[in-house]
């Protein structure tokens, strides 16, 4: 089998095929036919159907609606007027010096704090 796949097969010559001419193709003239116009059909005119009248409403008369009552003004009760209470005079408080404070040291200057290295993530390629 594997002989036969192998095997080269031999070139096959295609055949000349004759050339064909066709004739050209001449229009057949086709008689003229001339249509009669059309004419529209007349339409019958239709009358307008009369509409029934609407019988007349009588006149419904408005209600009478009762009167208002009136409301008689209420008198606003006179307030007293209150004097303003006198307010006692309070005794002046003495000045209280300030209390000096004693000279405290300077503190010494902090060193830097160490920088920490960022951990890399394992998942990124470098």
């Amino acid at each position: 089998a594997r002989l036969l796949l192998e095997t080269a097969l031999p070139e096959i010559p295609k055949p000349e095929l004759p050339k064909f001419e066709l004739p050209p193709l001449l229009k057949p003239e086709l008689p003229k036919v001339e249509l009669p116009p059309l004419s529209k059909p007349e339409l019958p005119e239709i009358p307008k159907p009369e509409l029934p009248k609407a019988p007349e409403l009588p006149e419904i008369p408005e209600p009478k609606l009762p009167k208002k009552l009136e409301v008689p003004e209420i008198p606003q009760p006179e307030l007293p007027e209150f004097p303003e209470p006198e307010l006692p005079e309070l005794p002046e408080f003495p000045e209280i010096p300030k209390p000096e404070l004693p000279n405290l040291p300077e503190l010494p200057f902090s060193p830097h704090l160490p920088e920490i290295a960022k951990p890399t993530h394992s998942t990124s390629n470098p």
